[in-house]
């Protein structure tokens, strides 16, 4: 005899803590070992929020019954106001009409086209680091990966326009100190920096019209030239959306993984020294990066991995449930609201074992602890919505790293406060990691 389905109702509850920003994945993981894959959770602000915990979970909305979770309902509520429509908070079959447009962009072969503008940044931005003595790798990457997406993106060179326009997207994403009463209120604020965004990229985007992508190298002029089968473009209102999206997640992401990165390896002598030595056979002490160099870092790309796995720099996404579904013992009625703590399989000792653990040899032949579990390695998403820019990330991070590690010693000033926090969607280093830096 079949097991009826629970409710909603019957779903465990999980207490709502502060403390939770800073331990998220691990508690995940404790939660599903005790109460199940599917818990639920009452928010301060009366909001309430299921989580569908674990691999099958990410399995479950990424790729088997994708179609029942809408990624508008579940993003759009929360950055529509502020960045609007992209590939991230759309559903099909827009969705698939853009991304079909915008793959070529993505594209490997393309990657040779933005490495040397990767390489040039990362160059200028890190010119005077010894001099410094001391820097915060949070804050330098997040300089490199805003400069390294304006101008591969919409065409920006670094400068005083790059910088102001950074620091108008971190307001605009993570707020700049205020406390603020009601959302609304927190809206009315943001509302003079989105204009004053939207009005800059507008004027980019027109200016891009009737230039042929080929005279280009950046992506907003592919986007601009891009055509669907019937001849049908894109409007500026919806490249707005992506480009705001893109520039967002173009260098959000890749900061927290490239600072977590090098504060990983700098702490860990033994991969540090196994990393540096491939680094240097295949490009050397100085000189240009190649992809060709880039993409056979075998080492360095396994630390990448772990960092992503340790630290994923998105720990959950939002959805809303399109259609009735079915997941752990429990019925999940449309128009349910869940999110997807992806990394919580990240540390799930039964995936990979001492997860607290640095070891980025876990993804190495013949341990290859990610591909005994389908979908436990999230860092980029998983399934036919993968991260469009994953190619993009994995060569951008991999070349910071490379550039950075064959010059610099780099030396942690107070590890011990160094920690992660999600206090949104986004995680990042609680109080950034300070180093030391010294010429090798």
């Amino acid at each position: 005899m079949t097991q009826a389905l629970k409710s909603v109702d019957q779903i465990p509850t999980v207490e709502y803590t502060p403390e939770s920003l800073y331990n998220r994945l691990p508690q995940f993981v404790a939660w599903a070992r005790e109460l199940g894959p599917v818990v639920k959770q009452d928010w301060p602000d009366g909001g309430r929020v299921v989580y569908l915990i674990g691999a099958e979970a990410n399995k479950l909305v990424m790729q088997s019954q994708r179609e029942q979770f809408s990624h508008d309902l579940g993003w759009t509520p929360n950055i529509g106001e502020t960045l609007g429509k992209g590939l991230l908070n759309m559903d099909p079959p827009e969705h698939d009409r853009h991304r079909k447009m915008m793959n070529p962009a993505f594209a490997i072969a393309y990657m040779s086209r933005y490495l040397p503008v990767m390489n040039r940044l990362i160059s200028e931005r890190a010119r005077d680091w010894v001099e410094r003595g001391e820097v915060d790798l949070f804050e330098e990457t997040r300089k490199i990966t805003f400069d390294v997406a304006a101008e591969t993106l919409v065409g920006f060179r670094a400068g005083p326009q790059v910088d102001l326009l950074r620091e108008l997207f971190f307001k605009l994403i993570n707020g700049d100190g205020q406390q603020f009463a009601s959302e609304a209120e927190w809206m009315q604020s943001v509302l003079p920096i989105r204009d004053r965004l939207m009005g800059e990229l507008v004027r980019l985007i027109e200016a891009r019209r009737g230039i042929p992508a080929d005279d280009r190298s950046d992506i907003l002029a592919m986007m601009v030239n891009a055509r669907d089968e019937d001849g049908n473009g894109l409007s500026v209102e919806q490249m707005l959306g992506h480009v705001n999206i893109l520039l967002v997640a173009g260098h959000e992401t890749t900061t927290t993984l490239s600072a977590w990165l090098l504060y990983l390896l700098s702490t860990h002598p033994q991969q540090l020294a196994v990393v540096q030595a491939e680094v240097e056979a295949l490009a050397g002490r100085e000189g240009e990066i190649t992809l060709e160099a880039v993409r056979a870092m075998k080492q360095l790309g396994y630390a990448v991995q772990e960092a992503g796995r340790m630290y994923p720099p998105v720990a959950m996404v939002p959805r809303g449930v399109l259609e009735d579904v079915e997941f752990g013992g429990y019925l999940l009625p449309k128009g349910t609201f869940v999110f997807l703590p992806i990394g919580a399989a990240h540390w799930d000792a039964a995936i990979f074992p001492n997860p607290e653990r640095f070891e980025p040899e876990r993804f190495a032949p013949p341990r290859e602890e990610d591909k005994r579990t389908p979908y436990a390695l999230a860092t980029f998403g998983g399934g036919p919505r993968i991260c469009i820019g994953v190619n993009f990330a994995r060569v951008e991070v991999t070349a910071m790293a490379a550039e950075i590690l064959r010059r610099f010693t780099l030396t942690p000033v107070a590890p011990e406060e160094v920690r992660q926090i999600y206090p949104g969607i986004i995680g990042q280093p609680e109080k950034g990691i300070r180093v030391r830096v010294e010429a090798r």
